[in-house]
């Protein structure tokens, strides 16, 4: 296919900073600044502001943009201070009405420059002429490598805006070693003495480097080719069942009529298999003798609200493991959260903030207490985030996983967020404060946003009582008060899929 823009490419030997004013002056903005970490782009952002990037005139339109934009303290006065220095900041770790509030002044023009992260080349809505890679190598959370074709084409893609611009520039950045030694032998000039002491500087250890060759080579790279990733979840399988007709046809088309190997759709399919027989024998399900008026064979047979639904993996471990608790007990309605708790996945910033602030409480009684460091150091390991009710979680899982081998693939995850939370009495501001996690907003208010959705969803009336329906009451007013989409258009979606 033939691009609407074509693109220049550039291999930049000067630091970051140089080449973002360079590019400002050549006209050549707005920039994008790809980077692969939140924090590297945060500060990435921060740093440009000793740098012009916008004159009075501009910054007054941008603050005249942003007019009465309510902005919460931590990361949210930063992003305040950032955006009316004409600087954006983009990445999954910001509330969702950041991000709009990023790309809807990017839309006007207003922003000379956005540092953010890979998430460009997925189609974020920011019209950019100059992407500026600042490396070309990323951590994929198992190895530092170099980018695949595919990654740096979606990426640079992104560059030039059609309609608007003749050429779209993609930059990228050499290591800043690199850069460090080509100025080093530069000032020696022409003196072989002057040259032979030039001390080179090394990168750093377990550094992926790469030059302009590998440039050039991603440049004109063929994209690897694409690979179904075809799964079959328990939420998706109560979709089918819960469809008019023949279900059993229904999913037979699905596991067939896809682009998996054969290989892997007899897998799926035995997979889907051991899926159903588990909602059976956990009574969620029952087949019919007879097809019903809707010509359906299959049908619910517990007693559920009307939006009840089945989100994950686990989510029918949970039904079974809310059997083993004592709806008379005082702490009812926190180990119910902890149970749902445990099939969500880890907010892991979160998580991680969490182990720290443990093993410095711990480290601290330890010194008062005169243990020797080879020691404190060995305790600390055993040392983790909360895990409420996480021995009567693994049990229940144990004697639910005999019956039900296919959940073996799906291991409950402890952990205590909106328990903590509930009995803190904290809101999400002073859980954001207490462990220093404005950069990581939007990855815990995703989080408590999937707490309400299984609170609203995720629970039998067997289950509920006064107190689940005013926690469930509480999350969502939260979750609203600090950004509404979410769940406005998560509940937008579940009304219309009703109708």
């Amino acid at each position: 296919a033939v691009r609407p823009v074509p693109l220049e490419f550039t291999y930049a030997v000067t630091p970051v900073h140089e080449t973002i004013e360079d590019l400002i002056s050549r006209g050549r903005a707005p920039v994008y600044v790809v980077h692969f970490t939140q924090a590297q782009a945060v500060e990435r952002a921060q740093a440009l502001l000793s740098a012009k990037i916008c004159d009075k005139a501009e910054k007054a339109a941008i603050a005249e943009a942003i007019g009465d934009f309510r902005f919460h303290t931590g990361f949210g006065a930063t992003l305040s201070k950032l955006l009316r220095a004409g600087i954006g900041v983009h990445h999954a770790g910001m509330l969702p009405r950041y991000r709009r509030l990023v790309e809807r002044l990017a839309q006007q023009g207003l922003l000379k420059v956005v540092a953010g992260t890979d998430t460009l080349g997925v189609g974020i809505n920011v019209p950019i002429r100059t992407v500026l890679l600042a490396a070309l190598s990323k951590y994929d959370g198992t190895r530092v490598r170099r980018l695949r074709a595919r990654e740096f084409h979606q990426i640079a893609g992104r560059a030039g805006r059609a309609g608007f611009d003749t050429v779209g520039y993609v930059v990228a950045q050499a290591p800043d070693h690199d850069i460090e030694n080509i100025r080093a032998v530069a000032k020696a000039g022409d003196d072989p003495k002057k040259l032979r002491k030039v001390v080179r500087k090394k990168p750093p250890e377990g550094f992926v480097s790469w030059g302009e060759k590998t440039f050039l080579t991603l440049v004109d790279a063929p994209d690897e080719p694409l690979r179904s990733h075809f799964r079959m979840t328990t939420a998706m399988l109560m979709e089918v069942l819960s469809r008019p007709g023949d279900c059993f046809a229904a999913l037979r088309h699905l596991l067939e009529e896809n682009h998996e190997p054969r290989p892997r759709q007899r897998k799926l399919i035995l997979h889907t298999i051991a899926l159903y027989r588990g909602l059976r024998d956990a009574g969620i399900v029952v087949q019919l003798d007879e097809p019903d008026a809707d010509g359906k064979n299959v049908a619910l047979s517990v007693d559920v609200p009307e939006n009840f639904a089945l989100t994950n993996p686990l989510s029918a471990f949970a039904l079974a493991a809310f059997e083993l608790l004592d709806p008379d007990s005082s702490t009812y309605t926190l180990d119910v959260v902890s149970i749902l708790e445990s099939t969500l996945d880890d907010p892991r910033p979160l998580l991680l903030a969490q182990r720290k602030a443990a093993r410095d409480v711990a480290i601290a009684g330890m010194k008062a207490d005169g243990v020797e460091y080879e020691e404190r150091m060995a305790r600390l390991e055993e040392i983790s985030w909360p895990t409420p009710l996480a021995e009567e979680i693994a049990f229940a899982y144990g004697v639910y996983r005999q019956g039900h081998p296919w959940i073996a693939s799906y291991q409950p995850s402890p952990k205590s967020v909106l328990r903590e939370m509930r009995e803190r009495a904290m809101t999400f501001t002073e859980l954001i404060s207490a462990y220093g996690l404005a950069r990581s907003e939007g990855v815990v208010l995703r989080y408590l946003s999937d707490c309400y959705r299984v609170l609203r969803t995720g629970l039998p009336n067997s289950v509920m009582t006064d107190e689940i329906v005013a926690l469930t009451e509480e999350v969502g007013a939260m979750v609203r008060d600090v950004d509404s989409s979410l769940v406005d258009e998560w509940e937008a979606l579940t009304s219309h899929s009703g109708e």
